[in-house]
C-alpha cells in the first residue's frame, strides 16, 4: 500500500503506537510508503546472494502450493540481476524483490516474496526486475527513480492488458511497515489483484488506520504511481495461521539465514 491510501487518516503518535498490537491486520500499511523519498539513514547498501535453494524457497511461498510446480523461478545475481532458475510452464514468475525503486533508497535488507502471472510478468514484474538490472549496473537510487519514473511516463512501461493477480501469501517479508513507518520484518499473507488508475473512492473504500478492521475489507492500494495500483485483500486469520503452520520449516530457515528475517524482531 502506498501513503496515499492513509496519509490523511493517520492518527498522534500515541494513537498510533497503540496499534501496534494489530500489527498482524495492519501490516499491509507497508505497502502505503512505496512513493516516500529516500529515508536518512546509515544502511549497507552491498546486496549479498542468497544461497539458490533458500530463495527459491522463499520466492515460491508467494504462492498457493498447488500452483508452485508449474511456476518459473528466478534468482538475483546482485551483480547482474535476476536470471531464470525454474523455467514454469503456467505464465506465473516468482521472485524475491530486492529493490524497491520508489523508495529511492538502497538497503540490503529488503526481502519482498512476490509472483505475478503472466499479465504482470511481463508488465509489472518486468519493472521490478529492470530496477535490480539498473541497480547491479551501478545507478543510484534517487537516479533509478527518477528513471524508472520516467520510463512509465513516456510509455516505455505498459499496464497488464487485462485483469491478473500478485501473489503475497509468503509467511515472511521485510520492508516498510507499521507502526512506525520503518523497515521491519512482519508476516502479512495478501493478494494483489491489479487495479491500475482506480482509486479508493472509485469503489467507495474507505481504508483507516485508526479502524484496523477497515483493513479486512478490500480496498485500493497505489504504489507510487497510479499505475502501480492494485486491490488489497488479505487472507483470514485461520488461513493466516494455516500458512504460518505449513511454512514453519522455512520461516525457521530464514531466521537462521538472517537475524532480520526473524519474524520476533518485528515484535
Amino acid at each position: 500500500m502506498t501513503r496515499t491510501s492513509f496519509r490523511s487518516s493517520q492518527r498522534s503518535k500515541p494513537a498510533r503506537r497503540g496499534l501496534a498490537q494489530h500489527l498482524a491486520t495492519i501490516g499491509t500499511i507497508m505497502l502505503t510508503t512505496w512513493a516516500v523519498s529516500a529515508i536518512a539513514q546509515e544502511q549497507p547498501t552491498t546486496l549479498e546472494q542468497m544461497p539458490a535453494e533458500l530463495e527459491t524457497r522463499f520466492a515460491l511461498s508467494a504462492l498457493p502450493p498447488q500452483l508452485r510446480d508449474e511456476a518459473a523461478v528466478y534468482l538475483l545475481d546482485p551483480e547482474k540481476g535476476y536470471e531464470l532458475a525454474i523455467e514454469g510452464t503456467s505464465g506465473v514468475t516468482c521472485i524475491v524483490q530486492r529493490t524497491v525503486w520508489e523508495m529511492a533508497d538502497f538497503r540490503d535488507d529488503i526481502y519482498i516474496p512476490l509472483c505475478y502471472d503472466a499479465a504482470g510478468a511481463s508488465t509489472y514484474l518486468h519493472v521490478i526486475m529492470e530496477a535490480a538490472r539498473i541497480r547491479a549496473e551501478g545507478m543510484g537510487p534517487q537516479e533509478l527513480k527518477s528513471t524508472i519514473a520516467q520510463r512509465w511516463e513516456d510509455g516505455t512501461y505498459q499496464v497488464p492488458e487485462r485483469a491478473g493477480m500478485s501473489y503475497m501469501v509468503a509467511p515472511v517479508q521485510r520492508t516498510i511497515g507499521p507502526p512506525d513507518l520503518e523497515v521491519v520484518t512482519l508476516s502479512l499473507p495478501h493478494f494483489m489483484p491489479y487495479a491500475p488508475n482506480v482509486s479508493n473512492q472509485d469503489i467507495g473504500a474507505h481504508p483507516d488506520l485508526a479502524d484496523p478492521a477497515s483493513l479486512q475489507n478490500p480496498f485500493i492500494d497505489r504504489q507510487g504511481i497510479d499505475e502501480q495500483s492494485y486491490f488489497i485483500h488479505m487472507v483470514g486469520v485461520d488461513e493466516k495461521a494455516d500458512i504460518l503452520n505449513r511454512e514453519a520449516d522455512l520461516v525457521e530457515d530464514l531466521c537462521a539465514y538472517r537475524d532480520v528475517l526473524c519474524l520476533a524482531d518485528a515484535d
